[in-house]
């Protein structure tokens, strides 16, 4: 779909890191001047901006450009320029825009990741209306239930995700285990009963979900393990 040079600028978007490119240090960061990595492409030299932050790539060189401006990203132009198929037509660039300004001008992380997944959704062709979903940039994080020697223990003891995020406790040594919330534990107007487990796995492998919606801190513990100290933390920010 898209051509060699076009992969390229979106593996630099989307923080992709090789054998010559380098990820940038913190997207929430804006600096005062960014770099324009040289490239010669057909035998003609052109430059491609790298994200705010990113050092230029070893044995490559780089030109610094102060930006003063930065309603327009330097990243939606040079794309626009070297996409060379239908997609640059029918793709929404001011979407795209809007979400790669919040990638780097953020300083909430959930923010950063959701905008960043929508913005190489829609650079890969993915339609405005579906990366617009809460669930497209949505993830599940994995909590073990018993650690891999038996100990009764979650591993990790504490988990961070974002809101619309979901947890997959597996069954994994020491079981029978289940997931209780504290009821003196989770935020305010969050059903206890709702978000627990009703029943204990036995069998090691198997698994219990759920999706979280309210920001806070939530407590949790193992009930036949909640004596030997099986408790943790989810987080949701």
């Amino acid at each position: 779909m898209f051509s060699k040079t076009s992969l390229t600028l979106i593996a630099l978007f989307i923080g992709s890191a090789s054998a010559e490119t380098i990820r940038a240090k913190n997207l929430g960061e804006v600096f005062g001047e960014h770099l324009d990595l040289e490239v010669v492409v057909n035998g003609k030299r052109e430059l491609f901006p790298l994200l705010p932050g990113t050092k230029c790539p070893t044995g490559h060189s780089c030109r610094v450009r102060s930006i003063g401006d930065t309603t327009i990203s330097p990243m939606v132009s040079s794309l626009k320029n070297n996409m060379k198929t239908p997609l640059t037509m029918s793709m929404q660039w001011n979407e795209f825009n809007t979400n790669l300004n919040t990638v780097v001008n953020s300083n909430d992380y959930c923010t950063r990741r959701g905008a960043m997944t929508r913005a190489a959704g829609l650079a890969a062709g993915v339609a405005v209306a579906t990366v617009s979903k809460p669930a497209y940039a949505a993830e599940t994080k994995e909590v073990k239930m018993g650690s891999d020697t038996g100990g009764l223990q979650f591993i990790p003891s504490k988990t961070s995700i974002c809101k619309g995020d979901s947890v997959k406790w597996i069954n994994n040594k020491g079981g029978p285990h289940n997931v209780v919330f504290d009821e003196d534990a989770i935020p305010s107007g969050v059903n206890q009963e709702k978000i627990s487990m009703d029943e204990q796995l036995g069998e090691e492998g198997d698994t219990f979900v759920m999706k979280f919606d309210t920001p806070g801190d939530y407590g949790y513990y193992c009930e036949p393990h909640r004596g030997a100290g099986m408790n943790a933390m989810l987080v949701v920010a």
